[in-house]
């Protein structure tokens, strides 16, 4: 017969050693639990292990942030310009970022008390390195994030504080914001930043349509504002110089711009608001040395290049070219892209940098500025400096938001059209009404001629100094480039 057991033998009590680890597993599951209960409700742990009264209002600080991020996200969608005033108020800047450092301290510190809580010295040596592994993982990630949101909002802030430090707000005219771009060209032995670029960008306050107006550096007899200090010292239109040459000329006699930060952009204003009988909001000045590094920032920018454009030349050796071909082009070459006079000539040129502000405009998404944004913002601040006041950057970006979504029109003042010798001013005022009113649809189109349809290629842009540039003069400026 087989042997019988003893009565109680099923009943006899674990060895030591597997009870103790039995509640070795217990403590450590315990430890972990709390240290991912601190991961996802912040406060969790102290509630029910720890400090009650810091636990709770942990956890209260936790749902009035939540609650008040679903509550942006959700009035995001449904009016963008709240989001845009936040991002752009440096107010509004200065507390969130002083609330995300105090929510990363906060919260690291929380699950350090977690880990605390999850009696480390009663743990076994395995155990409790792991603990302590996750713990600093999870404390080091969270408080990382955080810190470095508020990094992003620490440099957003100084770009608004360095960049739109305007004070002095207008209100759209006849519609639309009128703002003069303008490229400067700085450099050795040259006086500050010299305005060879200058186009009016004409948006409607409403849909974001834009008519992109360019003026040539070398016109000629031209006259200023009526009232302006400009128009005292030149009744008769301004022979010093070319268009560009005002600038220099404001720089060298700045006793007639009493307290102004940039006579030399503000005699310009009045030259084209004299010229084009367009009331300009705003002005920004855009270093082209600097607009390289935008670029680059963006991670390129995709051009259909139509022939060799030289790199170099404007005084010194052409160093190679640019091949032709649709490509994506870095800041260095995008920069000679658009300044190249080499085997071209100014109006070319004008027609480029329109193709390459309608390719940037097209190109940067919303999320290649998020993902890029710390560069594109030490860019910016290096690039950029106008008189746009922060306080209106938030109806600017909504503005470019609602542009992407429509074609640019554009209108150049060169030849034949214009004489730049000896421009005529009616012809011009005309023009540029005639431009904005087809943008907003209440004119026809022009009648196209064989020469607007033109395939020859000159200096990088379609057509001819004779028979104009398709970029220069059109409706949808993507198409044209």
């Amino acid at each position: 017969m087989p042997p019988v057991s003893s009565p109680g033998s099923l009943d006899r009590p674990a060895p030591r050693s597997a009870i103790g680890e039995r509640a070795a597993r217990v403590r450590f599951r315990r430890a972990m639990m709390l240290m991912l209960m601190t991961l996802v409700l912040p406060g969790s742990a102290q509630v029910v292990a720890g400090n009650r009264r810091v636990g709770w209002i942990a956890l209260r600080t936790w749902f009035v942030v939540v609650v008040l991020l679903i509550g942006s996200l959700v009035a995001g969608l449904f009016r963008h310009g709240l989001v845009l005033d936040l991002a752009t108020s440096t107010f509004a800047l200065f507390w969130i970022r002083v609330a995300l450092m105090a929510l990363a301290t906060g919260w690291a510190l929380l699950f350090f008390d977690a880990w605390r809580l999850g009696q480390p010295l009663t743990l076994q040596m395995g155990h409790r390195r792991a603990a302590v592994g996750v713990n600093g993982v999870l404390a080091l990630t969270v408080a990382g994030a955080l810190l470095f949101g508020a990094h992003i909002v620490g440099v957003q802030r100084h770009l608004m504080l360095t960049m739109f430090d305007g004070d002095q707000v207008t209100g759209a005219h006849d519609g639309r914001f009128n703002v003069l771009l303008l490229g400067g060209d700085s450099g050795a032995g040259r006086w500050g930043l010299r305005p060879d670029s200058m186009t009016v960008a004409s948006i409607d306050a409403e849909t974001g349509r834009t008519v992109l107006i360019s003026l040539p550096r070398n016109m000629e007899h031209f006259p200023f504002v009526k009232g302006s200090v400009m128009h005292q010292q030149f009744p008769h239109g301004f022979d010093a110089d070319y268009l560009n040459g005002v600038s220099t000329w404001a720089g060298d006699n700045t006793e007639l711009f009493p307290g102004s930060k940039n006579p030399g952009v503000d005699a310009t204003i009045m030259a084209i608001e004299g010229i084009t009988g367009l009331k300009i909001n705003y002005w920004a000045m855009v270093n082209l040395e600097g607009f390289k590094d935008l670029v680059d920032a963006v991670g390129g920018v995709t051009l259909n290049v139509r022939q060799p454009i030289p790199v170099g030349g404007l005084g010194d050796d052409v160093t190679g070219y640019i091949k032709p071909g649709v490509r994506k082009l870095d800041g260095h070459d995008t920069l000679w892209f658009a300044r190249a006079r080499d085997d071209s000539d100014d109006y070319s040129r004008m027609a480029r940098q329109k193709c390459v502000m309608s390719a940037m405009l097209q190109q940067i998404s919303p999320q290649v500025a998020v993902t890029n944004f710390e560069k594109i913002a030490q860019a910016s601040s290096a690039m950029i400096s106008t008189d746009i006041p922060a306080s209106e950057v938030s109806t600017f970006i909504e503005l470019a938001m609602k542009a992407r979504s429509q074609k640019v029109s554009t209108l150049s003042l060169v030849p034949p059209m214009i004489d730049t010798a000896h421009p005529d001013f009616p012809l011009i005022r005309a023009k540029v009404a005639q431009a904005i009113d087809r943008a907003e649809g209440s004119a026809p189109a022009p009648s196209k001629s064989p020469s607007h349809r033109s395939t020859t290629v000159t200096g990088g842009s379609i057509g001819s100094k004779s028979t104009g540039y398709a970029a220069n003069e059109a409706d949808d400026l993507g198409t044209a480039c």
